[in-house]
Formats: structure tokens, sequence, C-alpha cells
């Protein structure tokens, strides 16, 4: 159970959250909502015990998992089965089972015998933390979640980001913690593994917190909504689920505007009345408390919903180029003995418009990571055709500095624009004041995808490579990025599991991997966006 009293959150001057109290206690399932930005991704970190509150007190009783938007734990050189099991502790066992076996294998009597008593104490072990039946139990999560033995073998620093982040998931399912806290855990998974993670979500017998700008998600699994009020810098608290919250926060909204309405008219009606009394000098007084009674009427009514701000996105006019502004031919690559695809041409042509299929793991992200010029291939060459101008969006966000400024991002992006210019685009990102000037590394999910997409915006390119740009984002961002997916007139490769981009981008062409193959774009595609 997690306690929470009076806690405040702020970021330098910015007020995130105003003194609030709440629990999560055993059978709480809360979904954390409001805009990109308001704050969700440090109220969840404050939970988690990796930040400490402005003010206020948590009280955590029980072990809490959390499962960040962009997880950098682990070891690069642990196995990522190896990661899962470590929330019970086993990895080190099976590793040292593991090592005992081979010294079993022996031609030295002495080795192999101390080595078999080794291994029945190390068995001993193994059973008494649940042994093969929680060996099982982290297979079943696992490949529920889309993780095969192949990446299970491999170490965590030969994954794809999405890969990682499918194995913290999996790690803090298997820890059978008593509070969970998950960052958008959708995230990456394709459509079997989201039903799977719904069904277990609602059979969790603990708590959690879960952040998602899944409606599907929420309205299967959350009894209880937490509204976090950018505007207000308030937590609103319903004991509701998905659908009835929805209904009741417009019932809230209706009702406030009707009692504003009504005070504001009253207010008014006394102050017109006060300001003909303040001509007669016998009236003064009573003019004044009417007056005051105006302003207390109005100082205690609830403020109207303001709405929420969404960032202005329309993609660069792309720089001019050659026909054909970028090839690709015979790429490969491999992790150790792990062959992600092999053989892989490509060519864009100006103005083409191209979607990356493949299953999870089939190298999409590399792909575009090897385009972008981030990763080199195995074989293979990637050429830049003439008046080249690359634009490239990271799914974790690798383009950007977190150790500068959202400031010093934009500008490092675009050199040539004054400081009034780069801060004007900004603005439109909604990152203004003295959000302009915080480091990158504290901002949510969501805020760096702006930043990121800010970047593109005054980058002029002519070809885009677009990694998931709509995770982390709330419907009416989301919906302006399809929008300048729509009206961009340059080439665009996409990897994405958002069959609403892909839609919007129109593709003509398929790159299937790992094999390589391409295809001229048909509807019967669709049906594998959300599968890949």
């Amino acid at each position: 159970m997690i306690t929470a009293q009076a806690v405040e959150l702020r970021i330098g001057a910015r007020v995130l959250l105003e003194e609030s109290s709440f629990r999560i206690a055993s059978g709480d399932r809360i979904g954390l909502v409001g805009r990109n930005g308001a704050g969700k991704t440090t109220l969840t970190k404050t939970l988690a015990g990796e930040t400490l509150p402005t003010g206020g007190q948590i009280v955590r009783s029980g072990d809490v998992g959390y499962l960040p938007q962009d997880p950098a734990s682990g070891d690069l050189e642990q196995l990522a089965m190896d990661r899962v099991l470590s929330a019970r502790g086993l990895d080190e066992i099976v590793s040292a089972l593991r090592k005992t076996e081979s010294a079993m294998a022996s031609e030295d009597d002495a080795v192999r015998d101390a080595a078999m008593e080794r291994y029945s104490r190390l068995n001993a072990r193994f059973d008494a933390a649940g042994g093969y039946a929680a060996e099982s139990e982290a297979h079943i999560i696992t490949s529920n979640l889309g993780l095969d033995d192949r990446v299970l073998g491999q170490t965590l620093g030969t994954l794809s980001g999405g890969q990682r982040r499918r194995v913290e998931l999996a790690r803090i399912l298997f820890s059978g913690v008593e509070t969970l806290l998950l960052d958008e855990p959708t995230n990456h998974l394709d459509a079997d593994s989201i039903l799977w993670l719904r069904d277990y979500l609602k059979a969790y017998p603990g708590g959690f917190i879960v952040i998602s700008h899944d409606a599907d998600l929420l309205r299967a699994t959350v009894n209880k909504v937490f509204h976090l009020d950018a505007n207000r810098a308030q937590l609103d608290q319903y004991a509701l689920g998905w659908d009835a919250y929805l209904q009741q926060r417009e019932t809230d909204e209706k009702r406030r505007r009707r009692e504003r309405a009504n005070a504001e008219k009253k207010a008014a009606t006394l102050l017109a009345q006060a300001d003909k009394m303040r001509a007669k000098a016998t009236k003064a007084v009573a003019a004044q408390n009417m007056a005051r009674r105006a302003e207390r009427m109005l100082s205690g009514l609830e403020a109207a919903r303001v709405s929420d701000k969404v960032a202005r996105l329309r993609f660069p006019d792309p720089a001019p180029c050659g026909r054909t502004p970028l090839t690709a031919s015979g790429l490969s690559k491999s992790y150790g003995s792990q062959e992600v695809f092999t053989d892989v041409d490509l060519a864009i042509d100006r103005g083409s418009r191209v979607v990356v299929l493949g299953l999870n793991g089939a190298g999409k992200t590399t792909l575009l990571r090897i385009l972008g010029g981030i990763d080199t291939s195995d074989t293979g060459t990637v050429n830049p055709g003439h008046g080249l101008k690359l634009g490239y969006y990271a799914q974790e966000h690798e383009t950007l500095d977190l150790t500068r400024t959202v400031v010093e991002n934009l500008r490092s992006a675009a050199p040539d624009l004054t400081d009034t210019q780069v801060r004007s685009v900004l603005g439109s990102f909604l990152f203004s004041g003295d959000d302009a000037d915080k480091p990158a590394r504290v901002l949510s999910g969501g805020e760096k995808t702006r930043l990121a997409l800010a970047a593109l915006v005054v980058s002029s390119a002519n070809v885009l490579l677009l990694d998931e740009p709509t995770n982390n984002l709330d419907p009416a961002s989301r919906e302006e990025i399809l929008a300048a997916l729509r009206g961009y007139t340059g080439a665009v490769v996409l990897v994405s599991h958002d069959e609403g981009a892909v839609q919007a981008l129109n593709p003509e062409r398929v790159l299937l991997l790992p094999d390589g193959d391409e295809d001229m774009w048909g509807n019967d595609y669709l049906d594998l966006i959300t599968l890949a």
C-alpha cells in the first residue's frame, strides 16, 4: 500500500500538484490521466521513491514495482531471462547452477565431487525460491509479452528499446509485489500482448496505478480514476470505472459552468447596485460591503475547466532533392550469433511513403537507426542521394541530449534560427517561460516526444524516419501528428503499431522484415499493423 499525505510537486517555479492526499490499497486499480506534461510521470516516480516530493509525505508498506517510460536499469551484459528472474533473486541461483553443471562434467574427481555437493545446496535454494514452478511462471509471462527464447537468450545490450521495455515489464509482473506503478505499459506491445495484459491487470490482486492513453485498457481494468489537471495543479479523484468517470467529469463540468454563470449574474447585479450607491456619501459603506460580497461569491467558485492546450504541429517544407534521395543495398545486422535481418534493399524516392512491418524483434528500429546513420550494418551500404536532408525521430528519444536544456536541444537542431525564433517554435510546442529552460532529462515521455518533433519541424528534412511517433501522446496531440503526416510532402519511412498513423501516412509500399521483401501497399496489410 502507498499513502500520500499533503503531497506537493514542483519543477522549478512550476507547480505540478498542490497539496493532495490519497492512497493506493489492495484492490485499487487506478487510471492516472491528464494531458502530456501535466506531471503524471513525475508523480509516479515520486510514489516509487525515485524522487522526493516538494512537500508532504509518502509512506510505502510493502514492495513497489515501477515501470518507467524509458527503463535504463539492468546490467547490459546480463541475459534478458536472468533480468526477469532477478525480480525474485533467482538469476544468481540459476547462473550458479549453470556453472556447477559444467563443473560436474569435469574429469577431475575432486572437482566433480565438490560440484555435485554444491549443486545439491543450490538446488535446495532454488526450490525454496519457487524453483521450476517460478521459472515456468516467468516463461509464461515473457511469452505472452512477445519475448521468445531467442530474445531471452540475448544480453540486454543487444536488445532494442522496445524489447528491453518488455523485459522490464515482464520482470515487474513476475516480481509478485503488492503495488504496481505502470507508465504507458502498452508501448511496444502487439495486439495479442495488450489483450493478455488487460486480463492480467483485471485479475491482479494487489493495487496499481497505470498511466495510459489506451482507453480500451483503462475501460477494461480500472475501478478508480485520478485526473491530474495541469491548469489547476489539482488531483481530482473519482471512485468510478472509466466510462462512468468520463460521464461524471462532464456532469461536474456542466455543474461548474452553471454555478459560475448564476454567481456571475448575481455578482454583476450587486456590483452595479454598489456603483450607484457609491455616489452618495451616506451609502458608501453599504456599497463597499456589497462589492465585497460580490467578490466572495466569485472567489468561492470552482474554476471552470480550461481546454487543454495542444502543440500545433506541421512537418517542414522539404528541402529540394534529387529523384531518389536515399538508397540502401544488401543491409544485414546480427548481434553475436543472433541474426536480425539480411540482404535488405530499399530505395526511397522523393515524396515516397513506406511503412516497415515485422514482428517485435525483427529489426525495424535497427533498420531505421542504420538508415539514420546512428548504427552501422554488418554488410551493405546506405547511400545518400543528391540534396538528402534526413530527419530521424527515435522511439527512445536518443536524438535528444538529456544533459542540455530544451532551448539548447532545439538550437543545436536549427543553428541558423535566432533565439526569438527558437523560443517561438518551442512556444507552439507548449514549452514557454521556465519550461523552455529546464533540462531535457526531467521531461516526461510526452514532452520528450514534443521536443523531438519540434526538432523535426525546424529541420527542413526531405526524408523523415519515424519510429513509433505517436507513443506517449494524449489523444489531442496524437491527432496533431496524424494531421501533420497527411500534409507532409516529403518522403517518410514509418515504423508504428498505430493503425491510425499508418492510415494517415497512406503508404505506397511496405517493407517486410526480417526477410526484406518489398510489396505494394494494400489494405490487407493493415491487419498486420497491431500484430507486428
